[in-house]
């Protein structure tokens, strides 16, 4: 599961953030890694020109998917409507792009700025039905955060 309260988390994030600015995103996906056991891959998407590109993350292997098109997948389906999707098993979802044979559940939170979408969070999980509301609040808290700093990277 995870090794920490979600509030503790949140405070050492913001932490994080305020000591390294756009810096410490990497440094974040690497605390997050290692704090919340389910979350094996995170990683950060960018909105350029109506797509989506990766950005910094951390896993055992890096994605193919660099790119995604706004309504494709779970990722670009998220950037278009600017709202949090869960999939609970990535094997019953016709939107899924595969990754990664391991995974079986995803979360995607947009990061908006003034209601834009701006980038994505993007974390897929070994386990089925990883993700639980407290994961949506958390994950939405964390976004929020990002939103200034996710513009220079």
């Amino acid at each position: 599961m995870f090794l920490m309260s979600y509030e503790e988390a949140e405070k050492i994030i913001h932490l994080i953030l305020q000591k390294k600015k756009e810096k410490g995103i990497q440094d974040i996906l690497t605390y997050l890694n290692g704090h919340f056991t389910y979350y094996n891959w995170i990683g950060i998407y960018i909105v350029k020109e109506n797509k989506l590109c990766l950005g910094p993350w951390i896993g055992t292997h890096p994605t193919e998917h660099t790119e995604i098109p706004f309504g494709t997948g779970v990722c670009g389906s998220a950037a278009q409507t600017g709202r949090t999707e869960v999939v609970n098993n990535v094997h019953s979802d016709k939107r899924y792009i595969a990754c990664f044979l391991t995974t079986r559940s995803e979360i995607v939170v947009p990061i908006k700025q003034n209601g834009t979408v701006i980038g994505e969070i993007d974390i897929d999980s070994d386990s089925l039905n990883a993700f639980s509301k407290k994961d949506i609040q958390f994950l939405e808290k964390i976004a929020d955060m990002f939103q200034t700093y996710i513009c220079n990277l």
